[in-house]
């Protein structure tokens, strides 16, 4: 397994790889590239060299240290990646060498090369590019379980997904819409708003010019929606906790709104009332329920992981579902990615390209 540099214990030789090794937190600057040892895999594990790696928020706020499921410092960023097996362990049953994989992991993929469980190991979707491919796994995986395993949506349900121009966003609404409910998203810039409404929302909303719960309750004729999907956390969430219709249910993925500076201790009271929470009480006196999922938990369990993956691509297929793909950078331009990203001035997946690919 991976040991704190994101990089294989049982290393036995000394060939070189480029990656990225988070040896403090702070500014996008800290990310520089470095040679590091190549992994060896152990016997149930294998190892991809990287082609392809998508951006996800949770490592703009690991990379600031404000990521709970993070490893202690130094680790190497990442949890997505495309790429191609080079070696394998002598236990290793379902993978070859050359064999064309999708990477799943809490952290290792701003790297070369990565070592994981074989589990960890999803097949590609073969109507889909490289680029394609890259782009699903962490957001659609995080949207489908959110909606679909947790929410339990139905066809006529009424659905507001907030940052719904974000990687998790775009894929929650195309889920939504070819179940058949009515979205609703929420976004910061007008360009967004047109690539939203391009996806076929039914109502899309600039939150920087319009008070989105108003909107949504003048839309709905005070009936409120059926579901949220919330990744902002503080006045986002606990205005949409007031819009749930009863039965409704606000799924947690995110806290977009963390901002928690370690030095000013006005930001830690902050942090602690912007938390996502609720009052049973509060709960049962309107019939509606607050969850939450991580998607790396379901890491561990590999039977669970490839049955919702299976669920996620016969629905895509069928569907004929895309990921949104917004940007593109090379290896060495990561700090710019997470500046980017960071901004909030991007729009659906950020994807990274390694030498190997080119």
């Amino acid at each position: 397994m991976n040991d704190g540099d994101g990089i294989n214990s049982n290393i036995v030789n000394k060939i070189k790889m480029k990656s990225y090794i988070l040896r403090k937190y702070g500014a996008p600057n800290v990310l520089n590239i470095e040679d590091s040892p190549e992994p060896v895999p152990g016997t149930e594990e294998i190892r991809v060299k990287i082609e392809k790696l998508g951006l996800n928020y949770a490592e703009v706020q690991s990379r600031k240290g404000l990521y709970g499921w993070a490893p202690k410092l130094p680790y190497t960023l990442g949890m997505e990646a495309v790429g191609t097996v080079d070696m394998i362990g002598e236990s290793v049953k379902n993978k070859k060498v050359g064999e064309k994989v999708i990477v799943g992991c809490q952290y290792g993929t701003y790297a070369e090369k990565i070592v994981i469980p074989e589990r960890q190991a999803l097949p590609p979707i073969i109507s889909f590019s490289d680029d394609e491919n890259t782009a699903f796994p962490v957001n659609y995986l995080t949207a489908w379980v959110a909606l679909m395993k947790i929410a339990r949506l139905k066809s006529n349900d009424t659905v507001l997904i907030h940052a719904a121009a974000g990687g998790v966003g775009t894929a929650a609404v195309q889920i939504a819409k070819k179940i058949g409910c009515y979205v609703i998203g929420t976004a910061s810039k007008n360009k967004k708003i047109e690539m939203l409404n391009d996806l076929g929302i039914d109502l899309a909303i600039n939150y920087f010019h319009k008070d989105f719960e108003e909107v949504i309750k003048r839309k709905t004729d005070n009936k409120g929606v059926d579901v949220v999907l919330e990744v902002v956390g503080g006045d986002v969430f606990k205005k949409s906790m007031k819009l749930l219709s009863p039965f409704g249910r606000t799924v947690v993925v995110g806290f977009a709104s963390l901002n928690l500076k370690k030095m000013n201790p006005i930001s830690w009271v902050k942090t602690w009332k912007d938390i996502p929470r609720a009052k049973v009480s509060d709960l049962a006196e309107s019939s509606t329920g607050l969850l939450a999922t991580h998607l790396g938990y379901l890491l561990n369990n590999g039977t669970l992981l490839r049955e919702v993956w299976d669920e996620l691509v016969t629905f895509t297929i069928k569907h004929g579902i895309k990921p949104i793909i917004g940007h593109r950078f090379e290896f060495d331009e990561l700090s710019k990615a997470h500046e980017l990203m960071e901004s909030r001035n991007s729009h659906g997946k950020i994807i990274i390209s390694l030498p190997s690919a080119l």
